[in-house]
Protein backbone atom coordinates (compact mmCIF):
# COMPACT_ATOMS: atom_id res chain seq x y z
CA UNK A 1 0.00 0.00 0.00
CA UNK A 2 1.56 3.45 -0.87
CA UNK A 3 1.02 5.38 1.96
CA UNK A 4 3.31 8.47 0.34
CA UNK A 5 0.73 9.14 -2.21
CA UNK A 6 -1.29 12.58 -1.09
CA UNK A 7 -4.58 13.87 -2.68
CA UNK A 8 -5.04 17.68 -3.66
CA UNK A 9 -5.79 19.59 0.37
CA UNK A 10 -8.31 22.27 -0.64
CA UNK A 11 -7.83 24.21 3.11
CA UNK A 12 -4.74 24.75 4.93
CA UNK A 13 -3.55 23.49 8.06
CA UNK A 14 -4.81 26.34 10.16
CA UNK A 15 -8.42 25.88 8.41
CA UNK A 16 -8.28 21.97 8.94
CA UNK A 17 -7.08 22.92 12.60
CA UNK A 18 -10.25 24.88 12.94
CA UNK A 19 -12.81 23.07 11.42
CA UNK A 20 -11.83 19.75 13.92
CA UNK A 21 -11.78 22.17 16.68
CA UNK A 22 -15.32 23.32 15.69
CA UNK A 23 -15.88 19.39 16.15
CA UNK A 24 -15.59 17.91 19.54
CA UNK A 25 -16.61 14.04 17.63
CA UNK A 26 -13.30 14.03 15.89
CA UNK A 27 -11.76 13.47 19.45
CA UNK A 28 -13.65 9.98 19.98
CA UNK A 29 -13.93 8.19 16.66
CA UNK A 30 -13.26 8.73 12.77
CA UNK A 31 -16.27 9.76 11.27
CA UNK A 32 -16.58 8.81 7.75
CA UNK A 33 -20.37 8.70 7.63
CA UNK A 34 -21.38 12.05 6.90
CA UNK A 35 -23.78 10.47 4.27
CA UNK A 36 -25.74 9.28 7.19
CA UNK A 37 -24.96 12.22 10.05
CA UNK A 38 -22.45 14.37 9.60
CA UNK A 39 -20.97 15.72 12.64
CA UNK A 40 -22.23 18.78 14.07
CA UNK A 41 -19.97 21.60 14.97
CA UNK A 42 -20.31 23.37 18.41
CA UNK A 43 -22.47 26.27 16.83
CA UNK A 44 -25.24 24.02 15.66
CA UNK A 45 -25.06 22.19 18.69
CA UNK A 46 -24.96 25.50 20.56
CA UNK A 47 -28.13 26.85 18.54
CA UNK A 48 -30.28 23.47 19.60
CA UNK A 49 -29.70 23.15 23.11
CA UNK A 50 -29.74 27.59 24.03
CA UNK A 51 -33.68 27.74 22.51
CA UNK A 52 -34.29 24.51 24.36
CA UNK A 53 -32.99 26.32 27.47
CA UNK A 54 -34.58 29.44 26.92
CA UNK A 55 -38.11 27.73 26.02
CA UNK A 56 -37.32 25.79 29.69
CA UNK A 57 -36.92 28.98 31.16
CA UNK A 58 -39.44 31.39 29.02
CA UNK A 59 -42.36 29.09 27.51
CA UNK A 60 -42.43 27.28 24.08
CA UNK A 61 -44.69 29.64 22.44
CA UNK A 62 -43.06 32.80 23.47
CA UNK A 63 -39.52 31.65 22.84
CA UNK A 64 -40.25 31.31 19.34
CA UNK A 65 -41.79 35.07 19.35
CA UNK A 66 -38.75 36.27 21.21
CA UNK A 67 -36.39 34.67 18.55
CA UNK A 68 -38.45 35.73 15.44
CA UNK A 69 -36.00 37.18 13.11
CA UNK A 70 -33.46 34.51 13.87
CA UNK A 71 -36.11 31.78 12.89
CA UNK A 72 -37.11 34.31 10.00
CA UNK A 73 -33.42 33.85 8.88
CA UNK A 74 -33.25 30.37 8.43
CA UNK A 75 -35.83 30.89 5.28
CA UNK A 76 -33.09 33.60 4.12
CA UNK A 77 -30.33 31.57 4.44
CA UNK A 78 -31.71 28.79 2.87
CA UNK A 79 -33.00 30.66 0.00
CA UNK A 80 -29.71 32.12 -0.65
CA UNK A 81 -28.57 28.15 -0.37
CA UNK A 82 -30.37 27.62 -3.46
CA UNK A 83 -30.67 30.81 -5.02
CA UNK A 84 -34.15 30.97 -4.63
CA UNK A 85 -36.68 33.25 -2.61
CA UNK A 86 -37.31 33.04 1.15
CA UNK A 87 -40.93 32.50 0.02
CA UNK A 88 -39.87 29.34 -2.07
CA UNK A 89 -38.99 27.24 1.10
CA UNK A 90 -40.67 25.16 4.01
CA UNK A 91 -39.56 23.80 6.70
CA UNK A 92 -39.52 19.76 7.33
CA UNK A 93 -38.41 16.86 9.77
CA UNK A 94 -36.52 15.28 7.06
CA UNK A 95 -35.80 15.22 3.60
CA UNK A 96 -38.42 11.92 2.81
CA UNK A 97 -40.92 14.51 5.19
CA UNK A 98 -40.16 17.17 2.01
CA UNK A 99 -40.38 14.38 -0.74
CA UNK A 100 -43.80 12.55 0.61
CA UNK A 101 -45.30 16.44 1.03
CA UNK A 102 -43.99 17.53 -2.66
CA UNK A 103 -45.11 13.99 -4.23
CA UNK A 104 -48.54 14.25 -2.08
CA UNK A 105 -49.50 17.43 -4.12
CA UNK A 106 -49.30 15.86 -7.15
CA UNK A 107 -53.04 15.32 -8.79
CA UNK A 108 -52.39 11.76 -9.82
CA UNK A 109 -55.37 9.74 -12.08
CA UNK A 110 -54.89 6.33 -13.17
CA UNK A 111 -52.71 5.73 -15.96
CA UNK A 112 -50.68 8.67 -15.08
CA UNK A 113 -46.57 7.71 -15.28
CA UNK A 114 -44.21 8.64 -12.71
CA UNK A 115 -40.75 8.28 -14.67
CA UNK A 116 -37.70 7.38 -12.65
CA UNK A 117 -34.23 6.93 -12.58
CA UNK A 118 -32.73 2.92 -11.42
CA UNK A 119 -30.74 4.70 -8.08
CA UNK A 120 -33.35 5.84 -6.07
CA UNK A 121 -33.43 6.19 -2.21
CA UNK A 122 -35.70 3.26 -1.00
CA UNK A 123 -38.13 4.51 0.59
CA UNK A 124 -39.33 7.44 -3.36
CA UNK A 125 -39.42 4.07 -4.92
CA UNK A 126 -41.75 2.32 -2.31
CA UNK A 127 -43.90 6.03 -1.75
CA UNK A 128 -44.32 4.83 -5.89
CA UNK A 129 -44.96 1.76 -5.24
CA UNK A 130 -47.98 2.92 -2.63
CA UNK A 131 -49.23 5.72 -5.26
CA UNK A 132 -49.40 2.83 -7.92
CA UNK A 133 -51.19 0.77 -5.32
CA UNK A 134 -53.49 3.51 -4.26
CA UNK A 135 -54.21 5.62 -7.87
CA UNK A 136 -53.43 2.85 -10.37
CA UNK A 137 -50.18 4.98 -11.60
CA UNK A 138 -47.65 3.58 -13.56
CA UNK A 139 -43.75 3.37 -12.47
CA UNK A 140 -40.99 3.51 -15.87
CA UNK A 141 -37.70 3.27 -15.28
CA UNK A 142 -35.17 5.60 -17.30
CA UNK A 143 -32.33 3.11 -18.49
CA UNK A 144 -29.11 3.70 -17.72
CA UNK A 145 -26.02 5.01 -19.40
CA UNK A 146 -22.81 2.51 -20.17
CA UNK A 147 -21.04 3.74 -17.67
CA UNK A 148 -23.99 4.48 -14.94
CA UNK A 149 -26.26 7.28 -14.42
CA UNK A 150 -29.44 8.07 -16.31
CA UNK A 151 -29.12 7.87 -19.96
CA UNK A 152 -30.21 10.84 -21.36
CA UNK A 153 -31.43 9.45 -24.62
CA UNK A 154 -33.57 7.29 -22.99
CA UNK A 155 -35.02 10.09 -20.53
CA UNK A 156 -35.87 12.37 -23.57
CA UNK A 157 -37.15 9.75 -25.64
CA UNK A 158 -39.50 8.36 -22.49
CA UNK A 159 -40.33 11.72 -21.53
CA UNK A 160 -41.66 13.11 -24.74
CA UNK A 161 -43.40 9.65 -25.50
CA UNK A 162 -45.34 8.92 -22.15
CA UNK A 163 -45.79 12.34 -21.00
CA UNK A 164 -45.86 11.78 -17.40
CA UNK A 165 -47.55 13.72 -14.22
CA UNK A 166 -44.20 13.09 -12.47
CA UNK A 167 -40.05 13.35 -13.27
CA UNK A 168 -38.51 12.31 -10.33
CA UNK A 169 -34.73 12.16 -10.02
CA UNK A 170 -32.05 11.19 -7.10
CA UNK A 171 -29.37 13.55 -7.44
CA UNK A 172 -27.03 11.72 -5.33
CA UNK A 173 -28.37 7.54 -4.55
CA UNK A 174 -27.42 6.85 -1.04
CA UNK A 175 -26.26 3.65 -1.82
CA UNK A 176 -23.50 4.95 -4.17
CA UNK A 177 -21.11 7.71 -5.40
CA UNK A 178 -22.69 8.21 -8.29
CA UNK A 179 -23.79 12.14 -9.53
CA UNK A 180 -26.93 12.13 -12.00
CA UNK A 181 -26.04 14.44 -14.81
CA UNK A 182 -29.14 16.89 -13.87
CA UNK A 183 -27.53 19.91 -15.88
CA UNK A 184 -28.29 17.42 -19.00
CA UNK A 185 -31.45 16.41 -17.34
CA UNK A 186 -32.67 20.29 -16.72
CA UNK A 187 -31.56 21.17 -20.59
CA UNK A 188 -34.31 18.36 -21.36
CA UNK A 189 -37.08 18.86 -19.14
CA UNK A 190 -36.95 22.40 -19.82
CA UNK A 191 -37.42 22.12 -23.70
CA UNK A 192 -39.74 19.08 -23.04
CA UNK A 193 -42.11 21.85 -20.55
CA UNK A 194 -41.84 24.54 -22.95
CA UNK A 195 -43.78 22.32 -25.61
CA UNK A 196 -46.34 21.26 -23.19
CA UNK A 197 -49.42 22.41 -21.97
CA UNK A 198 -50.46 19.89 -20.02
CA UNK A 199 -47.93 19.68 -16.75
CA UNK A 200 -45.31 17.19 -15.70
CA UNK A 201 -43.63 17.81 -12.48
CA UNK A 202 -40.16 17.44 -11.44
CA UNK A 203 -38.89 16.23 -8.08
CA UNK A 204 -35.48 16.39 -7.51
CA UNK A 205 -34.16 14.50 -4.25
CA UNK A 206 -31.01 16.67 -3.27
CA UNK A 207 -30.59 15.07 0.60
CA UNK A 208 -27.03 13.52 -0.52
CA UNK A 209 -25.81 16.63 -2.85
CA UNK A 210 -26.77 19.25 -0.25
CA UNK A 211 -23.78 20.60 1.96
CA UNK A 212 -21.85 18.64 -1.18
CA UNK A 213 -22.88 20.41 -3.88
CA UNK A 214 -23.69 23.92 -4.66
CA UNK A 215 -26.86 24.16 -5.68
CA UNK A 216 -28.79 26.60 -7.59
CA UNK A 217 -32.82 25.16 -8.06
CA UNK A 218 -32.60 28.21 -11.18
CA UNK A 219 -30.18 25.77 -13.30
CA UNK A 220 -31.71 22.39 -12.11
CA UNK A 221 -35.07 23.73 -13.40
CA UNK A 222 -37.12 21.78 -10.80
CA UNK A 223 -40.50 21.69 -9.86
CA UNK A 224 -39.28 20.56 -6.07
CA UNK A 225 -36.18 20.08 -4.26
CA UNK A 226 -36.17 18.28 -1.44
CA UNK A 227 -33.27 18.06 1.08
CA UNK A 228 -32.07 17.15 5.00
CA UNK A 229 -29.71 19.05 6.97
CA UNK A 230 -28.10 16.20 8.88
CA UNK A 231 -25.84 14.72 6.41
CA UNK A 232 -23.17 16.74 4.57
CA UNK A 233 -24.55 20.26 5.66
CA UNK A 234 -24.08 18.82 8.94
CA UNK A 235 -27.43 20.09 10.87
CA UNK A 236 -28.90 18.29 13.62
CA UNK A 237 -31.53 15.49 12.68
CA UNK A 238 -34.97 15.70 12.30
CA UNK A 239 -34.65 18.61 9.85
CA UNK A 240 -34.76 18.95 6.72
CA UNK A 241 -36.39 21.30 4.23
CA UNK A 242 -38.31 21.42 0.84
CA UNK A 243 -38.04 24.19 -1.75
CA UNK A 244 -41.17 24.77 -4.16
CA UNK A 245 -40.98 26.53 -7.82
CA UNK A 246 -43.13 29.77 -8.08
CA UNK A 247 -44.33 28.05 -11.04
CA UNK A 248 -46.14 24.74 -8.59
CA UNK A 249 -47.26 27.36 -6.24
CA UNK A 250 -49.09 29.38 -9.18
CA UNK A 251 -50.53 26.04 -10.16
CA UNK A 252 -52.03 25.62 -6.53
CA UNK A 253 -50.22 22.93 -5.56
CA UNK A 254 -50.75 21.63 -1.89
CA UNK A 255 -49.79 18.61 0.05
CA UNK A 256 -52.67 16.21 0.57
CA UNK A 257 -52.95 17.10 4.32
CA UNK A 258 -52.96 20.90 5.16
CA UNK A 259 -53.15 22.09 8.15
CA UNK A 260 -53.81 25.80 9.53
CA UNK A 261 -50.20 25.97 8.92
CA UNK A 262 -50.70 26.11 5.39
CA UNK A 263 -54.07 27.69 4.91
CA UNK A 264 -56.79 29.43 6.63
CA UNK A 265 -60.03 28.24 7.36
CA UNK A 266 -62.64 31.05 5.89
CA UNK A 267 -66.09 29.05 5.81
CA UNK A 268 -67.93 25.82 6.93
CA UNK A 269 -66.55 24.16 3.40
CA UNK A 270 -63.80 25.82 2.44
CA UNK A 271 -60.47 26.97 3.00
CA UNK A 272 -57.98 29.64 1.40
CA UNK A 273 -53.90 28.51 0.98
CA UNK A 274 -51.75 30.23 1.91
CA UNK A 275 -48.69 32.06 -0.58
CA UNK A 276 -45.83 30.28 -0.55
CA UNK A 277 -44.30 27.78 0.48
CA UNK A 278 -45.25 27.92 4.00
CA UNK A 279 -48.94 25.85 2.55
CA UNK A 280 -46.27 22.90 2.70
CA UNK A 281 -45.38 23.17 6.57
CA UNK A 282 -47.28 21.88 9.36
CA UNK A 283 -48.47 24.29 12.80
CA UNK A 284 -45.60 22.91 15.23
CA UNK A 285 -42.08 22.11 14.46
CA UNK A 286 -39.00 22.27 17.00
CA UNK A 287 -38.23 25.61 16.82
CA UNK A 288 -34.72 24.56 18.55
CA UNK A 289 -34.09 22.67 15.29
CA UNK A 290 -34.78 25.19 12.57
CA UNK A 291 -32.29 27.11 14.63
CA UNK A 292 -29.79 24.95 14.26
CA UNK A 293 -30.49 24.38 10.83
CA UNK A 294 -29.96 27.99 10.34
CA UNK A 295 -26.84 27.93 12.03
CA UNK A 296 -25.33 24.98 9.92
CA UNK A 297 -26.35 26.73 6.71
CA UNK A 298 -24.31 29.74 7.91
CA UNK A 299 -21.77 27.76 8.51
CA UNK A 300 -21.20 26.00 5.50
CA UNK A 301 -21.82 29.25 3.41
CA UNK A 302 -19.15 30.88 5.44
CA UNK A 303 -16.74 28.20 4.68
CA UNK A 304 -17.73 27.93 0.69
CA UNK A 305 -19.51 25.83 -1.10
CA UNK A 306 -17.28 25.31 -3.64
CA UNK A 307 -14.16 24.79 -1.67
CA UNK A 308 -15.62 22.10 0.40
CA UNK A 309 -17.43 20.32 -2.76
CA UNK A 310 -13.73 20.11 -3.87
CA UNK A 311 -12.20 18.51 -0.91
CA UNK A 312 -14.79 16.25 -0.81
CA UNK A 313 -14.91 15.07 -4.04
CA UNK A 314 -10.77 14.93 -3.77
CA UNK A 315 -11.07 12.62 -0.29
CA UNK A 316 -13.85 10.36 -1.95
CA UNK A 317 -11.35 9.43 -5.01
CA UNK A 318 -8.56 8.74 -2.92
CA UNK A 319 -10.36 6.69 -0.84
CA UNK A 320 -11.74 4.94 -4.31
CA UNK A 321 -8.41 4.82 -5.65
CA UNK A 322 -5.98 3.53 -2.77
CA UNK A 323 -9.42 0.72 -1.76
CA UNK A 324 -9.34 -0.68 -5.08
CA UNK A 325 -5.83 -1.29 -4.80
CA UNK A 326 -6.72 -4.23 -1.86
CA UNK A 327 -7.24 -7.51 -3.05
CA UNK A 328 -11.27 -9.46 -3.48
CA UNK A 329 -12.26 -5.71 -2.81
CA UNK A 330 -14.77 -4.44 -5.19
CA UNK A 331 -15.11 -0.99 -5.58
CA UNK A 332 -18.92 -0.11 -6.70
CA UNK A 333 -19.31 3.52 -7.43
CA UNK A 334 -19.68 3.75 -11.19
CA UNK A 335 -21.01 6.97 -13.51
CA UNK A 336 -19.54 9.86 -15.21
CA UNK A 337 -19.40 12.16 -11.94
CA UNK A 338 -19.20 10.29 -8.69
CA UNK A 339 -19.45 12.42 -5.52
CA UNK A 340 -18.78 11.82 -1.76
CA UNK A 341 -20.02 8.32 -0.90
CA UNK A 342 -17.69 5.44 -1.84
CA UNK A 343 -19.26 2.50 -1.29
CA UNK A 344 -17.14 -1.43 -1.90
CA UNK A 345 -17.99 -4.82 -1.39
CA UNK A 346 -15.97 -8.17 -0.99
CA UNK A 347 -17.04 -10.72 -3.34
CA UNK A 348 -17.09 -14.01 -1.88
CA UNK A 349 -18.11 -12.20 1.87
CA UNK A 350 -21.69 -13.35 2.34
CA UNK A 351 -22.71 -10.67 5.35
CA UNK A 352 -20.57 -7.91 5.98
CA UNK A 353 -21.25 -8.68 10.14
CA UNK A 354 -17.87 -8.96 11.01
CA UNK A 355 -16.36 -6.32 8.61
CA UNK A 356 -18.41 -3.63 10.30
CA UNK A 357 -17.70 -4.76 13.67
CA UNK A 358 -13.15 -4.63 12.81
CA UNK A 359 -14.21 -1.08 11.61
CA UNK A 360 -16.57 -0.20 14.67
CA UNK A 361 -13.95 -1.76 16.98
CA UNK A 362 -11.37 0.75 15.85
CA UNK A 363 -13.65 3.51 15.78
CA UNK A 364 -13.91 3.82 12.08
CA UNK A 365 -17.93 5.50 11.66
CA UNK A 366 -19.27 3.60 8.24
CA UNK A 367 -22.65 2.10 7.66
CA UNK A 368 -23.53 -1.17 5.56
CA UNK A 369 -25.86 -1.42 2.92
CA UNK A 370 -28.00 -4.03 1.50
CA UNK A 371 -29.58 -5.00 -1.88
CA UNK A 372 -33.09 -4.39 -0.12
CA UNK A 373 -32.26 -0.66 0.10
CA UNK A 374 -31.80 -0.60 -4.13
CA UNK A 375 -32.95 -3.52 -5.29
CA UNK A 376 -32.55 -1.86 -8.89
CA UNK A 377 -28.84 -0.40 -8.59
CA UNK A 378 -27.33 -3.75 -6.26
CA UNK A 379 -28.79 -6.11 -8.80
CA UNK A 380 -27.16 -4.47 -11.77
CA UNK A 381 -24.10 -4.64 -10.14
CA UNK A 382 -24.38 -7.79 -8.97
CA UNK A 383 -23.36 -7.37 -5.29
CA UNK A 384 -25.75 -8.23 -2.03
CA UNK A 385 -23.92 -5.54 0.35
CA UNK A 386 -22.00 -3.07 0.25
CA UNK A 387 -19.98 -0.87 3.04
CA UNK A 388 -20.57 2.66 2.70
CA UNK A 389 -17.59 5.28 3.51
CA UNK A 390 -18.14 9.14 3.02
CA UNK A 391 -15.38 11.85 4.34
CA UNK A 392 -16.05 15.44 4.96
CA UNK A 393 -13.58 18.54 4.78
CA UNK A 394 -12.50 18.12 8.22
CA UNK A 395 -11.32 14.67 7.47
CA UNK A 396 -7.62 14.51 7.63
CA UNK A 397 -5.27 12.05 5.28
CA UNK A 398 -3.96 10.45 7.87
CA UNK A 399 -7.73 9.16 9.21
CA UNK A 400 -8.26 7.63 5.43
CA UNK A 401 -4.54 5.82 5.50
CA UNK A 402 -5.70 4.65 8.99
CA UNK A 403 -9.16 3.40 7.76
CA UNK A 404 -7.74 2.35 4.29
CA UNK A 405 -5.10 0.12 6.17
CA UNK A 406 -7.81 -1.96 8.96
CA UNK A 407 -9.67 -2.85 5.31
CA UNK A 408 -6.64 -3.75 4.26
CA UNK A 409 -5.87 -5.88 7.37
CA UNK A 410 -9.70 -7.65 7.14
CA UNK A 411 -8.82 -8.53 3.56
CA UNK A 412 -5.15 -10.23 4.23
CA UNK A 413 -7.44 -12.20 7.17
CA UNK A 414 -10.54 -13.00 5.00
CA UNK A 415 -8.40 -14.75 2.48
CA UNK A 416 -6.32 -16.61 5.01
CA UNK A 417 -9.44 -18.09 5.70
CA UNK A 418 -10.56 -19.08 3.01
Amino acid sequence: MNRLVKFPVIFNDAELARFRQDTPGVLAVTHLNNAGAGLMPDQVTKAVLDHIRFESETGGYEAAAAKADAIGSFYTLAGELLNCKPENIAFTASATDAYTRALSSIPFSGGDVILTDKDDFVSNQLQFLACQKRFGVRIVHIENAQQGGVDLSDLEYKLFKLKPKLLAITHIPTNSGLIQPVTGIAEIYSRYRDLHDEPTWYILDACQSVGQLKLDVNALACDFLSVTARKFLRGPRGTGFLYVSDRALNAGLEPLFIDMRGAEWTSASIYKQRPGAVRFEDWEFAYALVLGTAEAIRYYLGIGETRISRQIQHAAHYLRSRLSEIGGLRVLDRGAELGGLVTFTFDGLSDPADLFRTLSRARFNVVPSYRQYAVLDFDEKKAAWAVRASPHYYNTQEELDNFIAEVAGFAVRLTALS
